[in-house]
């Protein structure tokens, strides 16, 4: 249930009703706005809540919420959410592009790619410490050791970092060095670490499952929301169909569906959607042209070397035009780009 509470609702007002909530044996998110202030009550509730909730003084109505996503849904939360990553805004208008290796290499080869995103707007830099592989042998990343570097390179270049975490025993180092946690697709219900990276207080950026449908990626949000992390950040990056001719198919019909259901903010990442560079430039447009907040991509300026996905990665100047065409298709739409600090 939502308890919208009146214009002007004093202090003292709104900390009884928490607290009736919370002896109802439901959980309290508080929203304040301008205006008024919101409290969500969520978990199990019984008919006579409601009712009960409304008599309070100072509450001016109790809606019930209707969506299985509490938190995630719109009922909750009617306003796009904005996330602050290392002061870095994503959402809520602006369009922000995230860019990096795939993984992490070695010093001076993320140092040149970091300088050659930031200098084409990408705002924050993105690279893997942890690889989730499909096979054992392929290269599993530098660990710890490639956080330090990721850490490192992004205050060198001023860029915010997001880097995947792929278990619960993980959470606490890449938490120590990360601006965003990363989910990855193959982790998108892994409730046990969804929980955990809820509980830190670091924005979440939360990849689509290539089976999940749009309610159950939602719901997936959920279990980080309801942990009191709010910093959530979805992106659709490609399902598996019957479709062969590219990787995965890039439901750009996702985005609208989950702009319409909830404030948070929605991404696309059309390098692991397609798996091949000359692919992701107009992916990354009709991602855009749908509604998207910004673009996560892939980029190597030497891909025949790179150590995994190299035939996704784009290269330095293919990032620099698809920045431009990203620009235009926003500024089309009314809307600005997110610029690096």
């Amino acid at each position: 249930m939502i308890v919208v509470m009146e214009q002007g609702a004093s202090s003292a007002q709104i900390d009884h009703v928490i607290e009736r909530i919370k002896s109802l044996g439901l959980a309290v998110h508080l929203s304040k706005g301008e205006y008024r202030t919101v409290i969500g009550a969520i978990g199990d509730k019984r008919p006579e809540h409601q009712s009960i909730l409304e008599a309070i003084d100072g509450v001016e109505q109790v809606v019930p919420i209707m969506k299985p996503f509490k938190l995630a849904s719109r009922e909750f939360h009617r306003g796009d959410s904005v996330v602050d990553v290392g002061g870095v805004k994503l959402g809520g208008g602006p369009v922000a592009l995230i860019a990096g290796p795939c993984a992490i290499e070695s010093r001076q080869f993320l140092r040149t790619v970091a300088g050659q995103v930031r200098a084409a707007g990408a705002a924050v830099l993105r690279g893997g410490a942890f690889k989730p592989r499909t096979s054992p042998y392929s290269f599993q990343g530098l660990g710890e050791d490639g956080l330090k570097l990721l850490r490192e390179v992004g205050d060198e270049f001023k860029l915010p970092v997001v880097t995947e975490v792929l278990a619960v025993s993980e959470v606490p180092i890449v938490e120590r060095y990360a601006d965003m946690l990363q989910i990855g697709a193959r982790n998108v219900q892994n409730f046990h670490l969804l929980s955990e990276v809820g509980k830190t207080r670091k924005p979440v950026f939360l990849k689509r499952g290539f089976a999940t449908t749009v309610r159950e990626y939602l719901m997936s949000a959920e279990y980080i929301l309801s942990q009191g992390n709010q910093q959530v950040v979805l992106c659709e990056r490609g399902i598996k169909t019957f479709e062969t001719e590219l990787r995965f198919t890039f439901d750009v019909s996702a985005v609208p569906v989950l702009k319409q259901n909830t404030h948070l903010p929605v991404f696309v990442d059309p390098s692991h959607a397609s798996g091949h560079r000359q692919f992701v430039l107009p992916l990354a447009l009709a991602g855009v042209a749908a509604g998207a907040d910004g673009v996560m991509v892939e980029v190597h300026h030497c891909p025949e070397e790179a150590m995994c996905d190299g035939p996704q990665a784009l290269l330095p100047d293919m990032f620099v035009e698809l920045s431009k065409q990203v620009a235009a298709v926003a500024a089309a739409l009314g809307r600005s780009m997110v610029k690096p600090l």
